[in-house]
């Protein structure tokens, strides 16, 4: 679309034409086909509105909203969102619902939403007629972008009888041939219009109903009771069924019926354990079982003996005679204490008037040799490293794993600075039974540790455990061991950093630093400090004199370490301070420059002596001279430098003088640099530009310019360019500009870059 070509002459710029618009074929344009905007709305399941000329458009998700079905009466709601979509700031003036079984909640308007914001609301439908309803939801905008509406379903459903049983199922159990057991059963009417029970049918020739006659009504939440009754003729298990009929829509309701008949009463008696295996026991100890008889029949059951057989076996809390009645238990222990090791059998018989009479339970057990065995854990002690001056503690569990009793009569030490607490001798324990008691490590000194505790028993035996340790103890070392600050100014601060380290084999703790010399002080240091092993750390000491002449002080650490304190010796010389300030130029000549055009030399100021120097003020003098980075009051430290800019712009042709004036508390100060330069007569060009017309219908054209092939574009024109040219008068001298242009249809959308075109300025 734009020409390919830039010709120079006196001074401006022209560039031929290139017949090459929208819709060529032409190699050298690349022109983006402009799409409705209507082609792409349709792409995503969301209601929206857009008005492209203001470019504001908002969104309202979701599309539809169906509320399913809800009984008449009952309220329900679902979430809707607003969103704006468009680049600019939106309000939502107002909403509209066509049904009054619908609404909307939870927002107000009007409704202001940034670029990106979005709001929920609710929407509800309350169901007030019965059957299906419709609707729409409108929602406006300011600024004439097109409405946006969401459809809304919902079905209301008219009050129903519903049936609620209180028991599905009835089982009776056992009952006798000849007798008749009985429950109840609920019908209850949880629907919001009338039930009325028409049959009420009864399967299973044992079984009947009683308390309702049919056809039955039961209003809304209202109940009806009915009995049920099983009279059995036989022995043996029965099922049933009651199918009640009505009105309910799930109509017929089944109620499941069982029962057992039963003959006449029998006593039947049960033990539990049928036998009993009393495992392995120590010689001359006994264990006990329980044992628990119970009478299962439907008759009373009396125990009139209990014989014992077998070696080793008793039997306690069975009296006799012992009368159960039906489902009636009770218990009683049989003991087993052998006297001597081997295999044991036995058995006990009980004789009642049960058909199952006598009832007999199996007895047997294995006598074994008693042994004593006294564990400790840990098996040994291992205390580590432990500080000289504190102490370290650790439990025993001392437990006895045989199968007798033990009795721990002494507990030997024979270890170096090692004491046991919490436990007093003679200590009596129980087969599996334990006791902690606690061993503490002492050391006064550096010192290795290696010794034992003996536990000694009364059956003669005894049971060492193994205790080390290693006394350790802290070391400090301080870099450097003396600080010479040299010479110092008067009133500002010299730091120097100082390493401490931890040399012993302990942790250290430094719990104080103390500084003597006001001219002294101390800063990254925190007591209380501690340092593990070989653990090291870094602080700052600052000498700030406050007057000339030489200073001496020195820095205490106080720590746990043998050779607390430790000092650190300082010194320092303080001297008086020097203000002053160097130039990098005194003149500065600009020489030939364009009127109307500019250019720019540096000035560096730098602080040379010893001092802060602070510059109040940087003035420049002389027409068409000025200046940037000269923000004031400003302050530089010893050999610091600021750079200032001073610009000549000439205005008229001729010659010009002027001067760099910097005021500052250094020596001779104002400081100054002479400034000069030459306005001459300034070139001016213009590049025009032209191009084909676009071969769609557009409303006109946009003029991009950069200083770069192919990227970095900048628009020219403030408003569409509706010719088919266009004259750059802001290029400068000596420089080359690439052109392209663009289309713009009636709704604001732009085509693509044309191609470009270059311009190179003389």
């Amino acid at each position: 679309m734009l020409i390919g070509r830039a010709e120079s002459r006196q001074g401006r710029t022209k560039l031929t034409r290139t017949k090459v618009g929208w819709g060529s074929s032409k190699a050298l344009l690349l022109i983006l086909a402009l799409a409705p905007l209507a082609a792409i709305s349709g792409c995503s399941a969301l209601v929206s509105a857009q008005n492209a000329k203001t470019q504001t458009s908002f969104q309202l998700t979701p599309a539809t909203l169906n509320f399913g079905s809800i009984a008449m009466g009952k309220k329900t709601s679902q979430t809707a969102t607003v969103t704006n979509t468009g680049n600019t700031p939106i309000t939502i003036t107002q909403e509209s619902v066509s049904n009054s079984q619908f609404g909307v909640s939870g927002v107000s308007f009007p409704l202001s939403l940034a670029v990106g914001q979005g709001t929920n609301f609710s929407v509800w439908f309350n169901g007030t007629a019965a059957g299906k309803s419709t609707a729409t939801l409108t929602v406006q905008a300011n600024g004439g972008t097109p409405p946006a509406v969401v459809t809304l379903t919902g079905t209301a459903l008219a009050p129903q009888a519903q049936l609620s049983l209180g028991a599905t199922s009835v089982d009776f159990g056992s009952v006798t041939v000849g007798s008749k057991g009985s429950s109840t059963v609920t019908l209850s009417n949880t629907g919001a219009a009338d039930l009325t029970v028409s049959v009420l049918t009864v399967n299973g020739a044992p079984f009947g109903i009683s308390g309702i006659t049919t056809p039955k009504a039961i209003s809304a939440g209202q109940s009806a009771v009915m009995t049920v009754t099983f009279s059995p003729v036989a022995a043996g298990a029965a099922n049933g069924s009651i199918v009640i009929t009505s009105n309910d829509a799930n109509s017929p309701a089944i109620i499941a019926l069982s029962g057992l008949g039963t003959n006449a009463a029998v006593s039947h008696l049960t033990v539990s354990p049928a036998s009993i295996n009393f495992g392995s026991v120590v010689d001359g100890s006994s264990k006990p079982q329980q044992v628990t008889v119970t009478n299962t029949g439907s008759a009373s059951l009396t125990i009139v003996q209990g014989n014992l057989s077998g070696t080793g076996f008793s039997v306690s809390g069975l009296f006799t005679p012992l009368t159960l009645g039906a489902g009636q238990g009770s218990t009683f222990n049989v003991q087993f204490a052998p006297q001597s090791a081997g295999n044991l059998s036995g058995s006990l018989s009980l004789v009642s008037n049960a058909p199952n009479s006598p009832t007999v339970i199996s007895l047997s057990g294995t006598g074994v040799a008693a042994t004593v065995n006294v564990v400790t854990n840990p098996s040994s002690i291992s205390f580590g490293s432990v500080k000289a001056g504190t102490s370290s503690t650790q439990s025993v569990i001392v437990s006895n794993s045989g199968n007798t009793s033990v009795t721990i009569s002494q507990i030997n030490v024979a270890a170096k600075d090692v004491a046991v607490s919490g436990v007093t001798t003679p200590i009596t324990l129980l087969p599996t039974q334990s006791v902690a008691m606690n061993v503490k490590f002492s050391p006064t000194t550096a010192e290795s540790v290696n010794g034992n505790l003996t536990l000694v028993n009364t059956q003669g035996s005894s049971t060492n455990v193994n205790v080390t340790g290693n006394g350790v103890q802290p070391g400090l070392n301080i870099t450097p061991a003396t600080i010479g600050f040299g010479n110092v100014v008067a009133g500002s601060t010299n730091s120097q950093t100082v390493q401490i380290s931890n040399t012993g084999n302990a942790n250290l703790t430094i719990s104080q630093a103390n500084v003597i010399g006001s001219d002294f002080s101390t800063s990254g240091l925190s007591v209380p400090l501690v340092l593990s092993a070989g653990q090291g750390k870094t602080f700052n000491v600052q000498f700030a004199p406050q007057a000339t002449g030489n200073v001496s002080g020195s820095i205490s650490l106080v720590s746990d370490a043998p050779s607390s304190p430790n000092a650190v010796a300082l010194s320092g010389n303080g001297i008086a301070a020097t203000f002053t300030l160097s130039l990098s130029s005194s003149n500065l000549s600009f020489g030939n420059v364009n009127t109307s055009s500019a250019t720019s030399q540096n000035v560096t100021i730098t602080n040379t002596g010893n001092s802060k120097v602070t510059i109040s003020q940087i003035n420049v003098s002389g027409s068409g001279f000025s200046l940037s980075g000269a923000g004031t009051p400003v302050t530089l430290s010893p050999s610091q430098s600021l750079t200032v800019t001073v610009q000549f712009s000439p205005l008229v042709v001729g010659s010009t003088n002027g001067s760099l004036t910097i005021a500052s508390n250094a020596s001779g100060s104002p400081a100054s640099v002479s400034l000069s330069g030459t306005g001459v007569q300034q070139v001016q060009h213009s590049v025009a530009l032209n191009w084909n017309a676009s071969t769609s219908t557009v409303s006109g054209y946009n003029v991009y310019r950069s200083a770069i092939s192919g990227s970095g574009y900048a628009k020219m024109n403030t408003s569409l360019v509706g010719s088919l040219n266009y004259t750059d008068s802001t290029v400068q001298s000596a420089q080359t500009y690439y052109y392209v242009t663009t289309a713009v249809d009636a709704r604001g959308a732009e085509s693509i870059y044309s191609n470009e075109a270059g311009a190179i300025i003389p």
